[in-house]
């Protein structure tokens, strides 16, 4: 490994990465993009007509066997997560592995592990994980001067019914695709997992749990798919394990369904022993106020600041170069694995409890 330049692989040529991850390596100063890889040639023909000739592999373990490399950002479909990133890890490689980190509780738990074992850092992407208000909530909850938590609330809404009728075509505007849209990637339940809880309940859940440290114990869930193939609407009731003797207790809940170009709403409140938290992401405020009250506001933050899509793929290179640790780490990408997995096996029991 150069000790001032990242040699970076890129797994999946789908939206997403085209439209965050390859840009993010092309313009750092200390990464070079050194393939990529996707089961497509339409997809890699693609990607190089957008941003040049790179080294191009339609099996991943080729590319990983042929190139030297020091670290992948994992962005393929959500099914196989998994097996990509575990091949990653054991070719000795640090992995931006993308949101949901994995489909299956057992799966996520042994990348975890494998990550561990080989001394690798296994980034999840969750961009949120890196704005100055939400990493400012996760040191005021975690200095305890609240106290203990005992109840918590999520909402998200979001943007994105067109996406699981396989219309992305709706959100070019928005998103204006350097090289491809998702196409029908979110209406398949058997490549995405699911709708609105793999897509998105999987963001506002990821920030829940970094900030506050709360591990899902039980789990009951409602889902409704309305006129779409995978679950747009999502209710999560959850118990937590408990942390000073009686476990904390919470709410999440989501939507996919608002209208184009509306930025949406994601509003998280930890109720604590001594006050509580209001976090805001998509305009990136946050209210403190505490039981004699003593009051802290922070925010908005810039509208750039407010969702660092590029931060993830940076994050990789500076833990490649050992300039900065691991900014979202697998062990919270875990605990939201666990989470969903139980709310999906929960909603297919028309809402029964599920033990974590």
């Amino acid at each position: 490994m150069s000790s001032t330049q990242a040699r970076v692989g890129v797994i999946g040529c789908g939206w997403w990465s085209t439209y965050t991850h390859i840009p993010e390596i092309l313009g750092h100063p200390s990464a070079t993009l050194v393939a990529i890889c996707d089961r497509s040639e339409e997809a890699l023909s693609a990607t190089n007509g957008a941003y040049g000739s790179i080294s191009t592999y339609t099996d991943h373990c080729r590319m990983l066997e042929d190139e030297q490399l020091d670290g992948v950002v994992v962005s393929v479909s959500h099914n196989a997560h998994y097996e990509v990133a575990r091949d990653c890890l054991k070719a000795g490689l640090h992995v931006m592995l993308e949101k949901p980190m994995a489909l299956e509780a057992s799966h996520a738990r042994a990348l975890l592990s494998l990550a561990d074992h080989e001394g690798c850092e296994l980034i999840v992407g969750y961009p949120y994980h890196y704005t100055d208000t939400t990493r400012r909530a996760r040191e005021i909850l975690q200095s305890g001067q609240l106290g203990a938590i005992q109840y918590v609330s999520c909402v998200f809404a979001s943007m994105v019914v067109e996406f699981y009728r396989g219309n992305d075509e709706a959100y070019r505007a928005v998103f204006n695709y350097p090289v491809t849209g998702p196409r029908k990637a979110y209406t398949d339940a058997h490549q995405s997992g699911g709708g609105q809880g793999h897509l998105q309940v999987t963001h506002s859940a990821g920030s829940l749990l970094y900030i506050t440290g709360l591990q899902p114990q039980r789990v009951c869930c409602f889902m409704e798919n309305w006129d779409v193939p995978v679950d747009l609407v999502n209710a999560l009731t959850v118990q937590f394990v408990a942390q000073n003797g009686t476990p904390a207790v919470g709410v999440l809940g989501s939507t996919g369904n608002i209208g184009v170009g509306d930025g949406g709403q994601m509003d998280i409140r930890v109720y604590c022993e001594q006050g509580y938290l209001i976090l805001e992401q998509i305009q990136g405020m946050l209210w403190v106020k505490q039981h004699d009250g003593r009051e802290q506001r922070y925010g908005p933050l810039a509208e750039d600041d407010r969702y660092p899509r590029f931060a993830t793929t940076r994050n990789l290179v500076e833990v490649i170069l050992g300039q900065t640790p691991n900014g979202s780490p697998a062990q919270v990408g875990v605990r939201v694995v666990e989470l969903l997995d139980a709310a999906y096996r929960s909603a297919s029991q028309d809402g029964s409890p599920i033990q974590v």
